[in-house]
């Protein structure tokens, strides 16, 4: 099959996107490549997400409803639904450059065993002038466990879902969404599909504008069962990667993720926190250092960091 004739499918969750889903559904007609179907799962929405995209009806646009389960629940119902060889999951909230998916296609069509990644960056405000691309190591051609150690050398535990074109093989051969995991649900899920893909290709032509500072939006969600939702998804990611690839560097990245963890649940979340530690002594160690600017940069220098964090959340306390 050519890349001419391989439909994609787009899988959008949507939860009280009446701001910004008319721009991402905008982004995904204004596409190069034509082949595409968006299959979209309103989530429950309370407000007037469900009117809009009655009123952007469109023949390759397909809209289904669920009571509020969560956005891997949404995401797998579109999965479902869908058609295409190659998918996309894209945030409702997110936009794609206008030649991301022909560029992506122009890669997948000869590398039917690998996922397709891209640049992406932040834009806030809901104004697109304010973005700016945010770059990582992995921004380059690897092998997937490599991929995965590049991408975590710092702690990161946040995966862009709209940055990859996946093959649909691929996603049947790891599995679907877990939806017991309501924050990072996106770093077990990557985590599972690049383990079975045999290299992640880099596009640096493609771009995914990704949405910051949404005041509700389910990254800023720190609720107790958010944080122990984030606990499950890098135990799940980590366990996956070290039992294909348990080497130094493996162990190191799988660490520095926990210690990254470690970092932001200090100090309210004591038995998490012991459990996570546990986890990197036992992997030899982590080399990620406590990063902050400002104030708190300048208490940690003097008090370190355990003690800066248990001054703010004091301080928070009492405001």
């Amino acid at each position: 099959m050519s890349k001419q004739e391989s439909l994609v499918s787009i899988c959008i969750p949507v939860y009280n996107c009446e701001r910004c889903i008319k721009e991402t559904i905008e982004s995904i007609w204004a596409q190069t490549y034509k082949n595409i179907e968006i299959i979209i799962v309103d989530d429950g929405s309370t407000d007037n997400t469900k009117q809009i995209l009655k009123a952007l009806k469109h023949e390759s646009m397909y809209v289904f409803h669920q009571k509020n389960l969560g956005a891997a629940a949404a995401r797998n119902l579109a999965y479902r639904k869908s058609n295409g060889r190659y998918i996309k999951f894209l945030d409702g909230d997110d936009v794609i450059n206008t030649t991301m998916i022909e560029s992506q296609m122009s890669l997948a069509a000869d590398n039917q065993d690998c996922i397709i990644s891209s640049k992406w960056g932040r834009f806030y405000a809901n104004d697109l002038r304010t973005f700016k691309l945010s770059p990582e190591d992995c921004w380059q051609t690897l092998p997937a466990h490599q991929w995965l150690c590049s991408s975590w050398k710092n702690g990161q535990s946040m995966t862009q879902p709209g940055i990859f074109l996946l093959p649909r093989e691929i996603i049947d051969n790891s599995g679907l969404w877990d939806e017991q995991l309501t924050l990072i649900d996106d770093l077990d899920f990557f985590t599972r599909v690049i383990l079975k893909s045999k290299f992640i290709l880099f596009d640096p032509s493609a771009v995914l504008y990704y949405r910051s500072g949404n005041k509700g939006s389910l990254s800023d969600n720190k609720k107790d069962e958010a944080i122990l939702s984030a606990f499950m998804a890098i135990d799940k990611a980590t366990a996956n990667l070290l039992a294909m690839h348990a080497t130094l560097e493996t162990k190191l990245a799988c660490a520095n993720t926990w210690q990254n963890f470690v970092y932001t649940i200090y100090p309210k979340y004591p038995g998490l926190g012991a459990n996570a530690q546990k986890k990197i002594d036992e992997l030899g160690g982590s080399s990620l250092k406590f990063t902050a600017g400002g104030i708190t940069k300048a208490l940690t220098n003097v008090l370190g960091w355990k003690m800066t964090k248990r001054l703010k959340q004091a301080f928070r306390a009492i405001k």
